[in-house]
């Protein structure tokens, strides 16, 4: 009798059975397909540059080492030492030792001062003679001889014009001033500063006494004072 809406019983399969199934199919896909590589992972690659890079340094500077040792070689090659051909346009070698700043220093010279010694007065007069009504112009001049500037005081207060007919002293002009002036002025070297006194023909004493006397016609002398110097005479003659 057949059990109406009944399916008929499946057979069971035994453990054994199922497990070899597993084992056939699991060699069926190892035989059928190629196995995969494993990939290398990302510290193994840094460590291959680092070595690749550090190879690189040791070769370059194995280059860099062997050119400065050829340029060292060649350089000491090319050089023949000091050549006696002249380029065009170059100072001869004489004048390039002048030139030489280390050679070419010198010490320089001292500055010169100024000597008062070598400050010298002269005595003139503008004509070597005088008519009668004429009056002589007595002239004092003071050079400095010296190689500096120098200061002189050329006031009244150190000038003296003083005429004298032998040892008799007729005139000075000092006699009657007042009150003497300083006057410093810088006379540079070989120059000179010249003082001009117009001598009236009359004599004086020492402290302005009066003198109606008048020179008379003859031989005169002048002498030019400045300070502790003064001049030889200069000798004119009174018409």
């Amino acid at each position: 009798m057949v059990n109406k809406g009944k399916q008929p019983p499946r057979a069971r399969t035994s453990p054994s059975a199922k497990s070899a199934a597993r084992t056939t199919g699991v060699n069926r896909s190892t035989n059928g397909a190629r196995p995969q590589r494993r990939r290398t992972s990302p510290a193994v690659y840094r460590r291959r540059r680092l070595v690749v890079f550090g190879a690189l340094l040791v070769v370059l500077a194995m280059l860099v080492a062997g050119a400065v040792a050829m340029s060292s070689s060649l350089a000491g090659k090319a050089d023949p030492g000091p050549s006696t051909t002249q380029a065009p346009g170059a100072a001869p070698a004489s004048q390039a030792a002048t030139t030489d700043p280390i050679a070419a220093t010198t010490t320089p010279a001292a500055t010169p001062v100024c000597d008062l010694n070598l400050v010298t007065v002269t005595a003139s007069t503008d004509q070597p003679a005088y008519a009668a009504g004429q009056n002589p112009v007595l002239s004092m001049k003071i050079t400095n001889g010296g190689a500096a500037p120098c200061q002189v005081n050329v006031g009244t207060s150190q000038m003296e014009f003083l005429v004298m007919s032998g040892e008799d002293r007729i005139f000075s002009s000092k006699d009657c001033q007042a009150k003497g002036d300083d006057l410093v002025k810088q006379i540079d070297p070989g120059k000179s500063e010249i003082a001009n006194f117009p001598w009236q023909r009359n004599r004086t004493t020492e402290g302005c006494g009066v003198i109606s006397a008048k020179p008379a016609t003859g031989t005169y002398t002048f002498k030019a004072v400045l300070g502790n110097k003064a001049s030889t005479k200069a000798v004119f003659q009174l018409g």
